[in-house]
């Protein structure tokens, strides 16, 4: 099975494009925002856009849910596609993706740069943040008995490839999601702080937090944090498997509350306590 990962930052009409770059390579198997899409139709999992809120939404998106990830898996044997194409902002979303699905990791990758001209992204963006407009790659027919949210309308259009060879007229479907209505969904880093330890509490063998330090940047396209942190540890712990859990709980715990990626997390041991 073949994976290829279609990478574009929110807004910058990936999902507009999807079937126009699944049709130009031959691909029969979409996975976009929680979707599982065969042949322009919803065959398994639910849309992150009927989300009621951004966190939600994303966690939809990465299929954090076990649940819903063994839907997609469970469609996908039947299937038994050769090609897939998983829709992403990022290569780290993409990772999470086929990791969560237990996909292989993608050979290639698009970007929306290569398909759109930044004029469509830009305008795409504008209604994106003005009109809080989202596009799922499926006929609003085939839409309706999975979508409960606000379904706004079809829309059709041409596409012209590289060498001015007309694709077929896809419809799409045009939805407003409740949560586009939010606005930016920033986290202080006293939140972030008290989610880490939070996490902490439940390794055995922490004995003390020393430091800890979040930088955040909401601007990078990982949405991605770096944490600092120091701690002292009881004496006779394996270390190499004691920090394994700690990444394993800090990462659960602030990517799954929260939605953001962390990009760097280095620990250090402070001490060592009986």
């Amino acid at each position: 099975m073949k994976i290829i990962g279609f990478i574009g930052s929110s807004g910058t009409g990936k999902s507009h494009h999807a079937l126009v770059v699944a049709y130009d390579h031959h691909i029969h198997c979409i996975i976009d925002d929680g979707l599982l899409i065969y042949q322009n139709r919803i065959i398994a999992g639910t849309s992150a856009k009927e989300e009621t809120n951004r966190m939600k939404a994303v966690r939809c998106a990465i299929f954090s849910d076990t649940k819903h990830a063994a839907s997609i898996k469970k469609a996908l044997r039947s299937i038994q596609p050769d090609q897939i194409l998983v829709l992403g902002t990022s290569k780290h979303m993409i990772h999470r993706i086929c990791e969560a699905l237990s996909l292989p990791e993608a050979e290639s990758f698009i970007f929306i740069e290569d398909v759109s001209c930044p004029t469509e992204i830009a305008k795409a963006k504008a209604i994106r943040i003005k009109e809080g407009k989202h596009i799922i790659p499926v006929p609003t027919m085939e839409l309706k008995p999975h979508f409960r949210g606000y379904l706004l309308a079809p829309i059709r259009s041409l596409f012209y490839s590289r060498n001015d060879k007309k694709t077929p007229d896809f419809e799409r479907s045009v939805v407003r999601p409740v949560f586009s209505y939010y606005g930016k969904l920033t986290f202080s880093n006293e939140v972030l702080e008290r989610l880490v330890r939070h996490s902490l509490k439940s390794v055995s063998g922490v004995a003390e937090i020393n430091t800890l330090k979040i930088a955040k940047n909401y601007h990078s396209e990982r949405n991605g944090l770096a944490i600092i942190l120091a701690v002292t540890i009881l004496y006779g712990k394996n270390i190499k498997k004691l920090m394994g859990r700690i990444k394993r709980e800090v990462q659960h715990e602030v990517e799954y509350t929260t939605g953001m990626s962390i990009e760097i997390l280095k620990i250090t041991i402070r001490g060592i306590v009986p």
